[in-house]
């Protein structure tokens, strides 16, 4: 049985042909993060709802955040807990960090935060990302202690990586809820 998924989309949102789109109409157990501005994202804005949208949960939660969503977790997590949330599937985190990966506008989502992740956690990253490197993204999965996925040439793993409803990540959020006792 699959718990509750939070899914937390990132800049622009996840459009139709959004794996998160798919699993959001696949997973009758699963809910979305509604941002008011998803093209100017402001941290503090985009923190506040996220808080918001977990204080109000009421069963145990795994988070589900693509891209810039992962440091928003991040955010969240080092700042904050909650005994409902008792996973996360941190997909193509993008590296707010770096100015070769990331846009100037998105600079205030860094420093992205390291503590270590209080829950199970699995971090799914491939080896053509144009927003973080595969280094990299294997370096905050052991900086956060999270699992680590390569996932080989599936680009940034949003709609132009065509995945629909991204059969293998389903199969890597099984073997997280594998890892979790709920």
């Amino acid at each position: 049985m699959i718990p509750h998924l939070l899914i937390i989309p990132g800049l622009g949102d996840s459009g139709e042909q959004h794996w998160q789109s798919f699993w959001l109409q696949k997973f009758p157990n699963s809910t979305k993060v509604i941002q008011d501005n998803w093209d100017e994202p402001q941290l503090d804005e985009w923190l506040a709802r996220l808080d918001s949208t977990i204080q109000q949960l009421k069963e145990p939660t795994i988070l589900v955040a693509h891209s810039l969503a992962v440091s928003l977790v991040m955010h969240w997590v080092s700042k904050n807990t909650n005994s409902n949330i008792i996973g996360a599937l941190l997909v193509a985190p993008a590296d707010v960090n770096s100015p070769e990966h990331t846009p100037v506008f998105l600079r205030h989502f860094s420093p992205i935060p390291t503590s270590e992740i209080p829950f199970p956690s699995l971090v799914v990253g491939t080896e053509n990302d144009t927003y973080i490197s595969l280094e990299r993204a294997e370096e905050l999965a052991s900086d956060w202690g999270s699992d680590f996925v390569n996932i080989g040439q599936k680009g940034h793993i949003n709609s132009d990586s065509n995945l629909e409803y991204w059969e293998e990540g389903q199969l890597l959020l099984q073997q997280l809820i594998a890892k979790i006792n709920y």
